[in-house]
């Protein structure tokens, strides 16, 4: 289901939760050719500020993508920018819940912005900010 800027409304929000395996920072780490050593070294990882091993944060703020394209507004939705604060890290096997709720609909350029926030499963803030999208201009 998708909705279009006539079917969204302000404080409309959504939710989307996401646990972090080893294998999928790994995997991001491949894809994204971030091999930082606080992603993929235990050893070196203990060393740094956080102690032990960290989730990316472009892999963790990525999920908020996944809701505005999946969810809300949902399919067609063109991401057209992200500002994003990271306020704490995520550790592997954390579990995050994003949610995103509408604060800002222009209807003559089709634009929406929404608020978006990640907390950890402590109901901890780890990343803030605002994104910007065009929704679809039909509902799937």
């Amino acid at each position: 289901m998708s909705f279009t800027i006539e079917q969204l409304h302000l404080g409309q929000k959504d939710t989307v939760e996401k646990t972090f395996s080893e294998a999928d920072v790994l995997l991001f780490a491949e894809i994204s050719g971030d091999m930082n050593p606080v992603h993929i070294s235990e050893s070196k990882a203990k060393k740094s500020a956080f102690g032990r091993r960290v989730v990316h944060g472009a892999f963790v703020s990525s999920i908020i993508s996944a809701l505005l394209g999946e969810k809300l507004p949902g399919e067609g939705t063109i991401y057209l920018g992200q500002e994003t604060k990271f306020v704490a890290p995520v550790f592997i096997d954390d579990t995050i819940l994003v949610t995103c709720e509408v604060i800002s609909i222009i209807k003559d350029k089709n634009i929406v912005e929404f608020s978006c926030t990640i907390v950890n499963q402590h109901g901890n803030l780890v990343v803030e900010g605002v994104a910007t999208v065009m929704p679809p201009k039909e509902a799937h």
